[in-house]
């Protein structure tokens, strides 16, 4: 009975799953946080159910009752997060809300299929980051001046780069992080923050020639920092973002191509001189001529997803493990094998979907900072799960990111509920400014 009943979970989790995922995208057919009311109930009844069905599964396969605790402790933490923004920030924008517990709770239920001890790591990195989110969106609405510390956060950040590339140590060939108590840290990871930051505010202050070189040059001091760190997946994700946020500033498109150009010389450049890139280059190209060396990662990748099909083998029931480093740069890649294709898919269509909200939200406001802010922290996301998913499918080579809110990894995660509060907290604003404009109609 337990074996058919954990058969069966698979299938009612896919159609879960595409059920959640159309009802993401329903949410665009409304203008308003009020006439959505009732999909964003139905989306949180959808999401206990996953994560019940996910957690029920591995208690049935590993007969471990113990789980169910686990489980209680991120029922109760999802629980309190969508009730404290319902309190608190009565304006917040609930998909946003919702979709970022519903990839947490995925990354729960295949990071304690994984390792059941990083699963309880990250539970605790997670509940200091969402508390610390509770009060991002506040902060945002309030401290007016944020926009007026422009220089400063491109000190900041060029300074924290710089001091993880002196003082770290290198770890699987890379300058990127450290640790204190057992935690490792990535800079990087809240740089990223402050870099969209910087660059929001130059923008701002003056979109002439002279402003865009400058404000080149000092994301181009963050940007070699990290590739001197042989961190080349966080240098791609801070360039991209750059080139896009300065494009959508000033329409012009010969900042596009100038951007466009320089990436291919520096990919040419970062080719011929660090070996790893060489490596990765060659494992995308023929994996499995590599399959003992450089593809094997690669080739695993593959073959898990190509072993779970549509609906997947059941959780417990791969080999994900078989993956190197499965928990952080290939989970997208167990939750195909052993939560099928389906239900990956629509964990893409979800990240999309958070991706068009922050969007939307960006072209609702008229400061330009904040506008500008909301553009960059949406490329950010975005690129990060291309680069990703893209990199555990072969679809370009790999470059060692995380996928947010689901992989493990500490940084990682707090960096990302932090831009999902930022979000947040521009969202307010954006409600505050749609306020004012009506009061003016009807005056």
């Amino acid at each position: 009975m337990a074996l058919v009943i954990s058969d069966l979970s698979k299938y009612i989790i896919a159609v879960i799953g595409i059920i959640y995922t159309c009802e993401c995208f329903a949410v665009f057919r409304y203008g308003n946080e009020d006439d959505r009311g009732g999909i964003y109930m139905r989306q949180i009844i959808w999401m206990f159910l996953v994560h019940f069905i996910g957690f029920a599964a591995i208690c049935l396969e590993t007969g471990d009752v113990s789980y169910i605790f686990f489980y209680g402790f991120q029922q109760i933490m999802m629980f309190a997060t969508i009730t404290l923004y319902h309190v608190l920030y009565p304006e917040a924008n609930r998909l946003i809300i919702n979709n970022m517990c519903f990839l947490l709770s995925v990354g729960f239920i295949i990071l304690t299929r994984l390792n059941y001890d990083k699963a309880v790591r990250q539970f605790k990195i997670v509940a200091i980051s969402l508390l610390v989110g509770l009060f991002v969106p506040f902060f945002v609405k309030k401290l007016r001046f944020l926009k007026h510390l422009t220089w400063i956060y491109g000190i900041v950040g060029i300074v924290a780069l710089a001091v993880v590339y002196i003082f770290s140590t290198v770890t699987y060939g890379s300058k990127i992080s450290y640790s204190v108590f057992g935690y490792t840290f990535q800079p990087s990871e809240f740089v990223k923050i402050v870099f969209v930051f910087f660059v929001a505010g130059m923008l701002t202050i003056s979109k002439d020639f002279f402003q865009i070189v400058m404000t080149s040059v000092a994301a181009a001091i963050h940007v070699i920092i990290l590739v001197l760190s042989r961190d080349l997946g966080s240098a791609l994700i801070f360039f991209v973002t750059y080139v896009v946020m300065v494009f959508i500033a000033t329409h012009n498109y010969l900042y596009l191509f100038l951007g466009n150009a320089a990436g291919a010389v520096a990919a040419m450049v970062a080719y011929k001189l660090f070996s790893h890139v060489r490596v990765r280059v060659l494992a995308w190209r023929d994996p499995f001529s590599y399959i003992d060396s450089s593809g094997y990662q690669i080739s695993q990748s593959l073959f898990a997803i190509g072993t779970g099909g549509w609906f997947g083998m059941g959780l417990c029931q791969g080999d994900p493990k078989a993956i190197p480093f499965v928990e952080e740069d290939f989970v997208f890649s167990a939750i195909a094998e052993e939560m099928g294709v389906i239900f990956a898919l629509c964990l893409i269509l979800i990240c999309v979907s958070c991706f068009m909200m922050f969007m939307n939200i960006s072209m609702r406001i008229k400061e330009e900072f904040y506008r500008y802010i909301a553009v960059g922290l949406s490329i950010l996301y975005i690129f990060q799960i291309f680069l990703t998913i893209g990199g555990g499918t072969r679809f370009i080579p790999l470059t060692g990111v995380t996928l947010p809110l689901v992989s493990y990894g500490g940084s990682s995660v707090l960096t990302t509920i932090i831009m999902f509060s930022i979000i947040q907290g521009l969202f307010g604003i954006q409600s505050i400014e749609g306020k004012k404009r009506v009061q003016k109609k009807e005056e």
